[in-house]
């Protein structure tokens, strides 16, 4: 592909009003595959990275990402560059390119990558899941046992079995809340961390195939949604308050203008 299949291509996933170029450099790079330039809407991509179009393609996509994240929030192009949002459209972007038949994972290509795939999943990230449940109940009865013997729970933590208060408290957590094991201990802990009437919402993303990435910009966005919601409701209510008030003021005012 070359570079102007490769904008082409970027534009037909989604489109863009600020306009940008793509250029090969025909080098290679050990610190980057590919750079964006924000300044002058640049992508880059260091071809000598690649060995196949599937590769390049997904670099192009991950700088076409940072291309529109910028142009929706041009103040931020100075601050960190792969934030949740970053990430959640990225992601998003390699689903559309896929449905679009631009861009494949590949995995299907290799059986013995599918078959070690569902190893790890059942046999390493579930059953550590379903592992970490159990390890959290255990830590809860330590807990009960230090509060009847008057022992603090904090030392027995950092001396007795050497664990950090925060891992801790997360696996504890994941315990109390014990959401799916098949999503792996690190995906239950985001579940775990979020407010309970978000927990199942979040859990179902997971499972259907959502990045954790996206799954936390989702319930950050919606989180942000609801509370702008709560303050206009509680400004509609202090005017309403006000009007009701201002309203009464005026009918007494009248009252006694007419008595006069």
């Amino acid at each position: 592909m070359n570079q102007d299949q490769i904008k082409e291509m970027l534009l037909k996933i989604e489109d863009t009003e600020l306009d940008f170029s793509v250029t090969f450099t025909g080098k290679e790079s050990k610190k980057v595959n590919g750079l964006y330039k924000p300044d002058t809407h640049e992508i880059l991509l260091h071809t000598k990275n690649f060995k196949t179009d599937n590769q390049l393609i997904y670099t192009a996509i991950h700088e076409y990402a940072h291309h529109l994240i910028a142009e929706k929030n041009p103040l931020k192009c100075s601050g960190r560059a792969h934030t949740n949002e970053f990430w959640a459209k990225f992601h998003e972007l390699l689903e559309k390119a896929e449905q679009q038949g631009l861009y494949v994972l590949g995995f299907e290509n290799s059986p013995e990558l599918e078959a070690l795939t569902e190893d790890i999943r059942k046999n390493y990230l579930e059953a550590n899941g379903q592992l970490m449940i159990e390890f959290g109940k255990k830590l809860s009865q330590a807990y009960e046992l230090c509060e009847s013997a008057g022992i603090r729970y904090e030392d027995y933590l950092d001396r007795v079995l050497k664990l950090p208060r925060a891992t801790a408290q997360s696996i504890s957590k994941v315990a109390k809340v014990e959401p799916k094991a098949a999503l792996g201990f690190d995906n239950m802990k985001l579940v775990a961390s979020l407010p309970a009437s978000k927990q199942k919402e979040a859990e179902s993303e997971l499972l259907a195939g959502k990045t954790p990435d996206t799954v936390r910009f989702m319930m950050k966005k919606k989180a942000e949604e609801t509370d702008k919601k709560q303050v206009l409701e509680r400004e509609k209510r202090r005017i309403e308050k006000t009007i009701a008030q201002l309203s009464q003021r005026l009918e007494m005012i009248e009252e006694n203008l007419a008595a006069l």
